[in-house]
C-alpha cells in the first residue's frame, strides 16, 4: 500500500516504503517464462546505497565516499539521475556534505522533491539533484536513513549501539526540526520503520514505538507495546522491522564483522532468530531460530509476503535461507522450504503478482541475483553481477521486466532476455 507522505511511484524509496515490505506498489512481475533467462549490464560506481523511482523513466542513485573515512575525514555523499537502461549519469548533485560514514537513504516526498539523509546531514534537492537546502543533525554519529510519516514530516536518528538513540523529527518544507528531539530509552542500530504517523524502532534489546501526536506536535511514547526480545539470552542486537499490517518481523544477533562478505562474521556464538511481534499486542510474540547453526548473523531484514503468508529468513554468516508459512492464527508458523549453502544477505524485492523473489548469492568469490519462487524456493532465473563486494544493501523495480541491484562498489540493471 502507497504510504502518504511519499510520491506515487513504484519504488520511492528504500524498501518501496517505510513498512519495508520491499514490493512495489505498481506494476508486474517479472513472470519468467520457460526458455528465458536473467542479464545484466553493470556499473562501477561510489558505493552505492540504493536507487529509487520517480515518473516514468527516471531513475535515482544514491552514492557515498568511503575511503577518506578509513583516515578519518569527513565523507560526502551524491545523488545521480541515471539512464534507466544503460545506468549512464544524465545530472548529478555536487558532493553532499556527510561526515561520519554509513549508507544513508534517499526518498521522493510527495511534494515532488528527493530527501537525502547521510552522515549526520540532512539534503532536500530538486528533481534535476539541485540542492535546495541543508540541516546538520544534533549528534556527530551516522544516521542511517530516514522514515517519511503519512503527515509528510521525515524521521531520522543516530547510528549506535552505545548511545541512546534520538529521534529528529524534520520539517519537509523549513528543513528544521518539526519539534524537540525525542530521546530513546536505549540504542539502536537497525534502522526506522513506519505504519502511518507510528515510528518503530528496533532497540539494542527491545523494539518499541512512538506515535506522533498532531495537537501536541510530538512523538508520544507508546507504553503498552514493547518487547525485550534479549530477555535473560545472549543474543545481540536486531536490524530493520519489517511491518505487514498485523505483525512486526525482524532478526536478531546483528552484530558482525562484515568485510566484503557476511558469510563467517558472526560474533556471537548463538544462532540468529525470527522474531514476531504483534502490533496490537506485544505480548502475543514469537521466537524461533532460523537455522540453529553456531554464530548465526544477519544485517538486514526478513521478507513478509502477506498475500501468501510466507515469511522468509536467513542467516547470511552460515549461508541459510528459511521460509515458513504462517497462520491467521497467532503463532503458527510451519516450515515450508530451506536452501542450503546460499549467500544471501542483502534487501530483497517480492513481486506479488507473481510471486518471485529477487535475492542474491555470494558464490565463487562473486555477487549473483537470484530470482526464486517465494511458495517452493525453486530458482527461476540467475545472473553473475560481478563486483567483490557481497551486497548488503537496497535493490529497487525497475520500469519493465527489470530491476535494479545495488552492491556497494557496484550498479547493475538486471533484466529478462
Amino acid at each position: 500500500m502507497m504510504a502518504a507522505g511519499y510520491l506515487e511511484s513504484p519504488w520511492p524509496g528504500e524498501d518501496a516504503g517505510p513498512s519495508r515490505l520491499q514490493a512495489p506498489l505498481a506494476g508486474d512481475g517479472l513472470n519468467l517464462q520457460a526458455g528465458e533467462s536473467l542479464a545484466c549490464v553493470t556499473r562501477n560506481t561510489w558505493m552505492s546505497t540504493m536507487t529509487v523511482l520517480g515518473a516514468p523513466g527516471e531513475v535515482y542513485l544514491l552514492t557515498h565516499s568511503v575511503l577518506r573515512a578509513r583516515f578519518g575525514f569527513p565523507t560526502t555523499s551524491h545523488v545521480e539521475r541515471i539512464d534507466p537502461v544503460s545506468l549512464k549519469t544524465l545530472v548529478r548533485s555536487p558532493p553532499l556534505a556527510g561526515g561520519p560514514m554509513w549508507p544513508g537513504g534517499l526518498a521522493i516526498h510527495r511534494n515532488g522533491d528527493l530527501y537525502v539523509v547521510y552522515g549526520r546531514w540532512a539534503h532536500r534537492l530538486s528533481r534535476a539533484c539541485v540542492p535546495l537546502a541543508s540541516f546538520e543533525l544534533p549528534i556527530d554519529q551516522p544516521y542511517n536513513s530516514f522514515v517519511i510519516l503519512d503527515n509528510g514530516l521525515l524521521v531520522t536518528k543516530n547510528l549506535s549501539d552505545r548511545t541512546s538513540a534520538r529521534l529528529t523529527v524534520i520539517d519537509p518544507d523549513t528543513m528544521q526540526r518539526a519539534t524537540a528531539d525525542t530521546e530513546c530509552p536505549e540504542a539502536s542500530i537497525a534502522r526506522l520503520s513506519a505504519s502511518g504517523n507510528t515510528v518503530y524502532v528496533v532497540g539494542v534489546r527491545s523494539i518499541f514505538r512512538y506515535h506522533w501526536d498532531p495537537a501536541a506536535s510530538r512523538l508520544v511514547f507508546d507504553p503498552d507495546w514493547c518487547f525485550d526480545y534479549i530477555g535473560a539470552t545472549t543474543q545481540t542486537y536486531g536490524w530493520d522491522v519489517v511491518l505487514d499490517g498485523q505483525n512486526a518481523w525482524f532478526m536478531d544477533n546483528g552484530r558482525h564483522n562484515y568485510f566484503i562478505r557476511m558469510i563467517g562474521s558472526g560474533l556471537n556464538p548463538t544462532p540468529n532468530r525470527l522474531i514476531r511481534v504483534s502490533l496490537t499486542d506485544a505480548r502475543d510474540h514469537q521466537v524461533l531460530p532460523v537455522c540453529g547453526l553456531k554464530g548465526g548473523s544477519i544485517t538486514n531484514p526478513p521478507l513478509v509476503d502477506v498475500k501468501r503468508r510466507i515469511v522468509l529468513a536467513y542467516d547470511s554468516a552460515n549461508r541459510c535461507l528459511c521460509a515458513w508459512r504462517f497462520g491467521p492464527a497467532p503463532g503458527t508458523l510451519a516450515p515450508l522450504w530451506e536452501k542450503a549453502p546460499f549467500g544471501c544477505a542483502s534487501h530483497m524485492i517480492l513481486y506479488p503478482d507473481t510471486g518471485e523473489v529477487v535475492i542474491n548469492d555470494y558464490r565463487k568469490h562473486g555477487e549473483e541475483v537470484v530470482v526464486l519462487a517465494i511458495e517452493s524456493g525453486l530458482e527461476r532465473g540467475r545472473v553473475r553481477t560481478g563486483g567483490l563486494n557481497q551486497g548488503v544493501v537496497f535493490p529497487s523495480a525497475g520500469w519493465g521486466r527489470d530491476f535494479y541491484w545495488s552492491s556497494m562498489g557496484r550498479l547493475a540493471r538486471v533484466f529478462v532476455q
